[in-house]
């Protein structure tokens, strides 16, 4: 069971969990991991690496989906993982992690929000369970704490550990704040060292939180909440497009540090404008009537010119882009395909 690192800005209901997502393990070239880590640890900075397991929503041409419970919906159909396979996620967490750490990484964050694999087992829509992994939200969170405790214990007490947690999936009937608050505090007895507050799910048809209008970051107000609930570093993601924004978050006590996505994709030089005392906003791109899933697509494409120094997308690539990402995750899938036959 292969743990993928996984970019923020990559995923949702058409395209979430493909093969084009790095995958750490044994089976893995060092150099080419050595080589990003070396990359993204240039002035003192640190890059961590994004630890998730699509559980549910695994890419179905190419894995055998399984999740908390049995599904069979429209564009959703999984299998329930047995307690055998349950009891051997945390090991596969913790010894993908203990290669980050070999390989020069500054840290980890485990991820349990947005619908993948740990948030699945958070949240009642996904998780009919009814033993020790299902029912009570102490039951459903079980897996992500053992997680946790997994990890800490493989890679020491120094190296650094953080969560990304939902806030919300937002979806009726699913995870919800004030539960949401209660993990929080259980986090709060952990060894983590960061919280990464964010929210919804790439559940098909569930509204994205990225994908939203909205003038001003999205989870300030619970990471508000979420301050009476823990004492341990708080980040928030989502949202944030002026330097005005992200100094109000830290002023007001709501975070500790917010996380940019896709600001850095539209000026990835916006952090070194900030810190010279520019403050230009950045220009976001606007998309008449997207389909589902499309404008990920154009950010995720925009970060591959980004990579490949060529000239940026405009939202009138937006078709385009998205028939680039489907080809492009065609012949992923052949070459994972191919890489894993028997």
């Amino acid at each position: 069971m292969a743990l993928s690192i996984i970019g923020e800005v990559q995923g949702s209901p058409h395209y979430a969990e493909k093969p084009g997502n790095l995958v750490l393990d044994a089976h893995s070239d060092p150099e080419t991991f050595k080589t990003l880590a070396r990359a993204g640890s240039y002035n003192n900075a640190h890059l961590w690496l994004q630890l998730g397991h699509a559980g549910a929503m695994a890419d179905a041409p190419i894995s055998n989906p399984k999740g908390p419970s049995a599904l069979d919906l429209p564009g959703l159909k999984c299998g329930a993982l047995s307690m055998s396979e349950i009891q051997s996620i945390p090991h596969e967490f913790a010894r993908t992690a203990v290669l980050a750490k070999e390989f020069g990484f500054g840290g980890v964050e485990v991820h349990a929000a947005h619908g993948f694999l740990l948030s699945q087992f958070l949240s009642p829509l996904f998780n009919m369970r009814t033993d020790a992994y299902g029912g009570s939200l102490e039951n459903r969170m079980r897996l992500l704490l053992e997680t946790i405790d997994a990890v800490r214990r493989a890679v020491g007490p120094d190296f650094p550990i953080g969560i990304k947690l939902n806030a919300t999936d937002q979806l009726e009937g699913g995870f919800e704040q004030d539960e949401a608050l209660a993990v929080m505090k259980a986090l709060d007895s952990t060894s983590i060292d960061l919280i990464d507050i964010s929210g919804g799910t790439y559940f098909p048809g569930a509204p994205s939180s990225s994908d939203r209008a909205g003038s001003g970051p999205y989870f300030v107000d619970f990471a508000k909440r979420a301050r009476t609930k823990t004492s341990k570093l708080l980040m928030v993601t989502g949202g944030f497009k002026t330097l005005q924004q992200a100094e109000a978050a830290i002023r007001d006590g709501a975070a500790d540090m917010v996380g940019l996505a896709r600001a850095l994709i539209v000026d990835p030089d916006l952090p070194k404008k900030w810190q010279a005392g520019h403050t230009p906003e950045p220009n976001f791109p606007r998309f008449d009537t997207p389909p589902e899933g499309g404008v990920t697509a154009w950010y995720t494409m925009q970060m591959t010119r980004i990579a490949n120094n060529q000239s940026s997308l405009s939202p009138a690539d937006l078709l385009n882009a998205i028939q680039v990402y489907e080809e492009r995750d065609q012949r992923r899938r052949a070459a994972w395909a191919e890489h894993f036959a028997d």
